[in-house]
């Protein structure tokens, strides 16, 4: 199942993006930490993107990358609105 991915900044990172990820576009960004069964480990590299391997593995499974801009706006939803 291919999902979304963007870079966004992380909590407790000082701004420095991380990989996030949604399987759905209903949902929201999530770390790519709370998927273990998507993500796999870091590079033990020095100053390194956080989530830069699981972006590889994920881009090359087909998951679509979404521009930080195009993640960053508010989504609003009417729920009264009928479904087509």
């Amino acid at each position: 199942m291919a999902g979304q991915m963007c870079w966004l900044p992380g909590m407790g990172t000082g701004g420095s993006k991380i990989l996030h990820l949604r399987t759905a576009f209903h949902e929201n960004w999530r770390p790519y930490t709370a998927f273990p069964q998507f993500s796999v480990p870091d590079y033990r590299e020095p100053g390194g993107s956080k989530g830069w391997a699981t972006y590889q593995k994920l881009i090359a499974a087909g998951w679509m990358l979404v521009p930080t801009a195009d993640a960053q706006q508010v989504r609003f939803v009417n729920p009264d609105a009928e479904v087509a």
